[in-house]
């Protein structure tokens, strides 16, 4: 018997076992700081009336922003979506632009909702960011920018990047949704390229319940954003530029204002899970933990393995469903890459032969919950859950493939 509960192959939820945790442990479950502060600067905002167009509670968070990235400006927004087509539009984006298959969606619906074309370039093997070593063979003439994703809390190869972009005289912007809290060579993410956009949705491990941000050290930038998010108003009735509604309201601002006591809470929290997920899966033939440089600021957020197939005895899709029957809410990120979803596939149906690190590792992955609702216990028996399986292949798969057998058959049958 070990942590997981399991003493035989019966015993997995999958199988009709007893569920190793009592209610879902989630990947991104929000972290909320103190209910009672926040309650506070919510009665305050009311007592104020001033609910949104920049008030006090704006202006405070994004000085705080500003300030703890060691940037010039932070221009805060209703989502990170909404950020990210409005840093685009402001960088002067237009044709195409290079970024990678291997992010969320919204990295390059933000280009096609402007009509601007993204362009997919292949990522490195290794790190899972965009591989700069393909970037110039993606360059044409229409080509006006490049967008790296910083991914899991793992800063772009932002010299590389940007040495290319000045050589093609292109504009660099990173989505930096992920690396909140983050530095690439000691210095803050934020400080990179023309801009770099965050989000603090409600999943990510510094939240305002909805919102995000593009933070930069350009002052030009800088006020043309500014403008744009508010529908071009400077100042009452003049409107000098194309804009649109992008502002944060007050209660988000509260939100983010709250968490801020408590960021390196959230983070020594994320950081004591990885530290446990990386001893617990040490010795695991076929997982690999992608590794946090802990020479640098991080946020520890995501917790991503690589499964091979080939090595594990399971798929990695079929670890995720033991792993669901369990209780245990693991995803598959970014699965299967953003060529292979609308309209992209139908744009550029062959993308995927140029694509085949994003291809292959977008089959492998899986994320595991963390965050300040996953106590160390759980991370261990969810090491321990994982460790049976793989240790267990030979007599797991025959019962999944049956079971699959049964199910199929029961489909066709309506049953």
């Amino acid at each position: 018997m070990n942590l997981c509960g399991k003493a035989v192959v019966g015993d997995l939820a999958i199988l009709g076992g007893a569920k190793l945790m009592a209610e879902p442990l989630h990947v991104g479950r929000p972290n909320i700081g103190n209910h009672k502060d926040f309650l506070g600067r919510v009665e305050a905002i009311l007592e104020r009336g001033w609910l949104t167009n920049r008030g006090q509670c704006v202006q405070e968070f994004e000085k705080r922003v500003a300030e703890y990235l060691g940037v010039k400006h932070c221009i805060a927004m209703c989502n990170g979506t909404v950020a990210l087509e409005i840093a685009i539009r402001a960088a002067g984006l237009k044709g195409e632009v290079i970024v990678p298959s291997f992010t969320f969606v919204a990295t390059a619906h933000a280009l096609q909702w402007q009509e601007i074309t993204p362009v997919f370039c292949d990522i490195d093997p290794v790190t899972g960011t965009i591989d700069p070593d393909q970037i110039e063979a993606m360059i044409t003439p229409r080509t006006t920018g490049i967008i790296g994703v910083h991914l899991w809390g793992r800063p772009c190869a932002t010299e590389k990047i940007e040495r290319i972009a000045a050589k093609h005289k292109l504009e660099v912007l990173y989505d930096a949704a992920h690396a909140f809290g983050c530095s690439q060579r000691g210095k803050m993410v934020g400080n990179f390229g023309a801009a770099e956009v965050l989000s603090f949705h409600a999943t990510k491990f510094f939240n305002t319940l909805e919102g995000g941000a593009v933070v930069t050290n350009d002052d030009g930038l800088a006020e043309k954003i500014r403008l744009m998010k508010n529908f071009g108003f400077s100042g009452y009735d003049n409107v000098i530029y194309i804009g649109t509604n992008g502002k944060m309201n007050e209660v988000s601002a509260a939100m983010g204002l709250t968490n801020f006591a408590h960021l390196s809470e959230f983070i020594e929290i994320n950081q004591r899970n990885y530290h446990a997920y990386r001893d617990g899966l040490a010795d695991l033939h076929g997982l690999a933990i992608f590794p946090y440089d802990e020479s640098e600021k991080s946020n520890y957020q995501y917790i991503a393995i690589e499964a091979d197939e080939r090595r594990t005895g399971l798929s990695r899709d079929a670890l995720i469903d033991i792993l669901h029957a369990e209780n245990v809410l693991a995803r598959r990120y970014f699965f299967p890459g953003c060529h292979r979803m609308q309209p992209y596939k139908a744009l550029f149906p062959h993308a995927g032969l140029l694509l085949p690190n994003t291809e292959r590792l977008a089959a492998r992955v899986i994320m595991l919950p963390t965050g300040s609702a996953v106590a160390t216990g759980q991370v261990e028996a969810i090491c321990d859950l994982l460790k049976y399986a793989l240790g267990h292949a030979d007599e797991i798969l025959p019962r999944l493939r049956h079971r699959a057998t049964v199910a199929g058959i029961a489909a066709k049958m309506g049953v």
